[in-house]
């Protein structure tokens, strides 16, 4: 039994919202999604799916987004992206299938690791910055600690976290977001939410000060669920 990631898989079943124009790693992406993840997954395994997963603005818009992974195989964990804002009523949207979980504020076991997480947002230093991020920054930082406090609770099991936004900024300096993960005694950091190449290559991937990264963004893995545990 595995544990796999990816975020940002943007589906659209039920929008006019193709993915193709950004890039080639896009073109038929769900599809290709669909076919890699069956290659490689089983119905005994888990996938982290980190945000941005519907370009539906209601939950009906959604919804045929959230049956498309439910239906394929193994367990999944989702997290919110910033992109989700069909995203209402956790307590509701646990209730919809056995084989997904939502995650929010909580933390949920997976075999030998506990999974934690939080949609984080933009950061201190990003080129983006704005006064106005402060605040849901403020907020993110918290949820983040929620969790990995639920993940202490359930287990003494390592803690695989994952993040929407990546945790630092492109000069990787030390953010409220890794101040946590380091306190918490993370290993393995997964983020997505920043796409095309040359963004890409930008941000941190690999270890830093005992904490591996991964960048799990759907069309820089392209389109292929990645292998975690």
């Amino acid at each position: 039994m595995s544990l796999y990631a990816i975020s940002d898989p943007h589906l659209s079943l039920a929008v006019d919202k193709p993915m193709d124009a950004f890039g080639g790693n896009w073109e038929n992406h769900t599809k290709r999604l669909a076919e890699n993840w069956e290659a490689v997954v089983s119905p005994e395994d888990t996938v982290i799916v980190g945000g941005d997963i519907s370009w539906g603005l209601t939950f009906d818009e959604a919804k045929p987004d959230l049956d498309f992974l439910h239906g394929l195989p193994g367990r999944k964990i989702l997290l919110k992206g910033n992109h989700d804002l069909w995203w209402r009523g956790i307590t509701r949207l646990n209730t919809l299938y056995d084989d997904v979980y939502f995650l929010q504020n909580t933390a949920v076991a997976v075999e030998d690791v506990v999974v934690a997480g939080t949609r984080g947002w933009n950061v201190p230093g990003s080129p983006d910055w704005d006064p106005h991020d402060e605040k849901i920054y403020v907020r993110e930082v918290q949820r983040l600690e929620m969790s990995l406090k639920a993940a202490k609770k359930l287990s003494d099991a390592p803690i695989v976290a994952q993040l929407h936004f990546p945790p630092f900024n492109e000069k990787n300096e030390p953010t409220g977001f890794t101040e946590l993960l380091a306190a918490y005694g993370v290993k393995t950091v997964l983020y997505g939410h920043v796409h095309g190449q040359a963004a890409q290559k930008r941000l941190f991937r690999g270890e830093r000060e005992g904490i591996v990264y991964y960048n799990v963004a759907c069309d820089y893995l392209n389109c292929m669920p990645k292998k975690v545990r």
